[in-house]
């Protein structure tokens, strides 16, 4: 079997989403598809992974469900290669339930859904890391088909669009590339709020390499995103640190199906288990991590722009809040966010976190806020993005910058809204916009309309009000006009008209009178007379 590339594999989603586009809009088919993928790519591991253990090495999926099975129901063989399996990849399937033989049977016309689901479940079972794991994936559902054939028929057309994918030696990060496929193709399907989607990646690098700047090297790095969505922004860790196998992952997610995709896509990235804690949950509603550890090195954050929140009093005493002594208001809950995640941050550490521009300048509780966390030097620096960056909005948002225990209460500038190059319906951060971001907060210096280190002071002469303009003045002076030159230039263009109307009156009195045209004639020589 070939290596996959990407575009196989967008290719055949494109295919498979085809084929689920009519029944169910793209939230439900995408968890259809991914989880599919996912299970292929378990399965896909597993046989290659068992030919390893038995020394027999293959990466042909037929030659190793030929090994495996046969090991398998060998009763010298069954129980120690499960129990190795288990040991290094956390699960085994049975060798009738690969997705290599449900393949088969779909071929031989004898592929019943219950047998995928059986697959699943045993996958679920396996572990209490793999618990309800492909919980949104419902076989039985009638936007499959009306009837148990149709439904066979649907689930099994998408297998067949699956199956000659090598997803064991897929170069690159297989589900992160595909989920980022589907939301980026999709994500106007499904209707879904901007801020429910996935970070997009030149975003999610640049947070990432400011949060680990001079910490690259670091082992046993802990990053903590607690509105993580797909864990696309925190698996940019891996890609960034120098000691990717030992970065320890800490996310929360509220939507359930969402949440199982990170756990998903942390299995693509070859997480190990004991490097991953992730939960279901309201990270606003109810703190956690409350078990050590508690704070982080890296704090990563997108959440969904001014979403409702309770604001219930009782935070008033949460120790999130408390030294604030103020609630964000009940319809933004953006410093709520920004708050819980500053919350997690460990004294030597850096938070990265995307919000609208409304957080800068917004008064009332919000102001007050703003103005404790300038006070106590928490606030870094503030990053304005481009517009239309995200997939599904076009508002501008700014990566806010906060650290601990700073010596100095400075804020760096930058206006990074016109770095950008437009690929169709979307702007994108270049690498070149990326590294010249980079370089300016590094280096924290004046660079003419694009970037200002303001002291403390001044942020106080402006009442705490953080708006990027008021600091980096972008305005260009229009160039001086040339008088004499307009005028020349106007002169000549109407020595052009009056030639132009010349030769039509010349032309026109040239037509054919005739009892029809004569009215006509006479009215376009009066407009040019």
């Amino acid at each position: 079997m070939e290596k996959s590339n990407s575009q196989s594999l967008y290719q055949a989603l494109w295919n498979s989403a085809d084929i689920l586009r009519s029944k169910m809009d793209a939230n439900e088919y995408k968890s259809y598809l991914l989880g599919l993928v996912f299970y292929k790519y378990l399965s896909d591991r597993m046989l290659v992974h068992s030919t390893e253990l038995l020394e027999e090495e293959s990466h042909d999926l037929e030659k190793a469900q030929l090994i495996y099975a046969n090991a398998y129901r060998d009763a010298d063989t069954h129980e120690d290669l499960r129990e190795a399996l288990k040991d290094d990849i956390a699960y085994d399937i049975k060798p009738e339930l690969t997705f290599s033989a449900l393949i088969d049977e779909i071929n031989n016309n004898t592929f019943q859904r219950e047998h995928l689901q059986q697959g699943l479940r045993d996958i679920e079972q396996s572990n209490p890391i793999f618990e309800d794991l492909f919980e949104d994936i419902d076989l039985n559902s009638r936007k499959l088909g009306p009837n148990p054939q149709k439904q066979n028929q649907t689930i099994s057309q998408l297998m067949k669009e699956l199956a000659d994918l090598n997803l064991v030696d897929y170069d690159g990060d297989a589900l992160g590339d595909a989920y980022e496929y589907l939301i980026g193709q999709f994500a106007s399907e499904s209707g879904k709020k901007a801020g429910e989607f996935y970070t997009p990646q030149q975003v999610a690098r640049l947070m990432t390499q400011i949060v680990l700047m001079d910490k690259e090297d670091q082992k046993g790095f802990t990053i903590y995103d607690p509105t993580m969505g797909s864990g696309s922004l925190l698996l940019n860790a891996q890609r960034y640190s120098n000691e990717p196998l030992s970065v320890r992952y800490f996310g929360q997610e509220l939507n359930t199906s969402t949440y199982n995709l990170a756990r998903m896509n942390m299995f693509l990235h070859r997480v190990p288990i004991e490097n991953q804690k992730l939960r279901n949950g309201d990270t606003l509603d109810e703190d956690w991590p409350i078990d050590e550890p508690t704070n982080f090195q890296g704090v990563l954050m997108n959440p969904p722009y001014s979403a409702k929140w309770s604001a219930s009093k009782g935070f008033l005493d949460d120790p999130r809040f408390s030294s604030f002594g103020v609630l964000p208001t009940k319809s933004k809950a953006d410093f709520a966010f920004l708050l819980h995640g500053y919350y997690h941050l460990r004294n030597d550490g850096v938070m990265a976190i995307v919000l609208p521009h409304g957080v800068l300048f917004r008064g009332a509780s919000e102001g007050k806020i703003r103005k404790a966390l300038l006070e106590n030097g928490a606030i870094d620096a503030v990053i304005g993005l481009p517009a239309n960056i995200f997939v599904n909005t076009s508002i501008p948002t700014t990566i806010i910058i906060l650290k601990k225990n700073r010596v100095n209460r400075d804020v760096m500038f930058i206006d990074a809204s016109n770095e950008f190059t437009k690929e169709k319906n979307q702007n994108i951060l270049t690498e070149e916009n990326i590294e010249k971001i980079l370089e300016t907060y590094k280096k924290r210096e004046f660079v003419d309309k694009y970037a200002y280190l303001a002291p403390y002071d001044e942020i106080v002469e402006n009442d705490y009000n953080l708006n990027i303009p008021r600091y980096v003045d972008t305005f260009e002076e229009p160039e001086p006009i040339d008088v004499v030159q307009l005028s020349k230039d106007i002169r000549e263009i109407d020595a052009e008209i009056e030639q132009t109307e010349k030769e039509l009156l010349s032309m026109i009195d040239d037509f054919q009178v005739t009892d029809e045209t004569r009215d006509i004639i006479q009215a376009m020589k009066e407009v040019f007379q």
